[in-house]
């Protein structure tokens, strides 16, 4: 059975750095195509980040520059780094994992697994 946990979310001040992580079970992560979503509320869920089996990362224009994604074959583990933070990046951050090879943010829809989301909250 696969899942994905996420942790790693929390209270900042703007400018602030968190690392949230998504640790997976019942697959193997670097098989699969995995990204980082998040949602506001009131907003429509959007892709943050994503990477692919063969090392590839894709980036909204909102985070570029300052978040980078990584994953830790070895603990099974994806990564979200986030730097400069502003209050805009407040959400809930959700990881994903499907197993079609995306070469791109995909879709929401496009993600068969879902983990439950940690909460990222910047304050001015």
């Amino acid at each position: 059975q696969v899942q994905l946990v996420e942790s790693g979310g929390g209270s900042v001040q703007s400018g602030g750095s968190l690392r949230l992580s998504c640790a997976v079970s019942g697959y193997t992560a670097s098989d699969y195509s995995m990204a980082w979503f998040r949602q506001a509320p009131g907003k429509e869920r959007e892709g943050v980040a994503a990477t692919n089996s063969f090392g590839g990362t894709y980036y909204a224009d909102s985070v570029k520059g300052r978040s980078t994604i990584s994953r830790d074959n070895a603990k099974n583990t994806l990564y979200l780094q986030m730097n400069s933070l502003k209050p805009e990046d407040t959400a809930m951050y959700y990881c994903a994992a499907d197993r079609r090879w995306y070469w791109r943010l995909a879709a929401p829809h496009e993600y068969n697994y879902w983990g439950q989301g940690t909460q990222v909250t910047v304050s001015s």
